[in-house]
């Protein structure tokens, strides 16, 4: 019962619980993105790619649940120390006189539009693709699924705008884990912070740039 509440009642398990969540969830970002751009390597190796995770269904669908239960305890976790903070301060201040970065401000609003973006991304590419044909060698055709996807301008724009509030939103996600964690304090802090903008930079780089070389012409040999 005492680590139950520890955990799961405390204000520092909440935030204990958000951190590592949102860990797990950076970690599934940059595998997915790295998978992702293999589609720079040709439509051989992204099908491929893809196959081999077909191949796997077990594997694949645990990881799609631990997902879903990082997704579901990241926002639990999030909500309930919103809660907490507006208990803590019912009357708002008269002057207000808000020092906290656009990103910090906006992290439950561009959370929740990132959440809506991986249903939307889902439905688009895995649950329903409007396109389910095969390549060459039987194998479902992931790369002409993507240029024909985002060959689409609102489905690029929607894309791009969906991973630009992702980058904001991990940027500063990633850099308050680590102040959860105890870890960014003192001259590691301006360390901490210059590796959560790397890393919200890199993921906005490497999402953005599928969409934008399909816009620009990438892939259209297959359409």
């Amino acid at each position: 019962m005492n680590i139950y509440h520890a955990i799961f009642r405390s204000s520092l398990g909440k935030k204990f619980i958000m951190g590592l969540s949102g860990l797990a969830l950076v970690g599934f970002v940059v595998g997915h993105m790295v998978g992702n751009l293999q589609i720079f390597l040709g439509q051989e190796k992204i099908n491929a790619y893809g196959a081999f995770l077909k191949s796997m269904p077990k594997l694949l669908w645990a990881a799609r649940i631990g997902l879903l239960a990082c997704v579901g305890l990241h926002i639990w976790s999030a909500i309930a120390l919103v809660r907490e903070n507006r208990r803590a301060r019912p009357v708002a201040y008269q002057v207000t006189r808000s020092t906290a970065s656009f990103a910090s401000r906006t992290m439950i609003w561009s959370g929740l539009i990132v959440l809506s973006f991986i249903v939307y991304h889902l439905f688009d590419f895995t649950i329903t693709p409007e396109f389910k044909g095969v390549d060459e060698s039987g194998r479902h055709d992931i790369y002409k699924m993507v240029i024909l996807s985002f060959s689409h301008p609102l489905s690029a724009g929607f894309y791009i705008l969906a991973n630009t509030l992702l980058a904001i939103h991990l940027s500063h996600g990633f850099q308050s884990l680590f102040q959860s964690l105890g870890l960014s304090t003192g001259r590691f802090r301006h360390w901490f912070q210059s590796l959560a903008l790397v890393l919200g930079w890199l993921i906005f780089v490497g999402n953005v740039s599928i969409p934008t070389a399909v816009l620009l012409g990438f892939g259209k040999e297959v359409l």
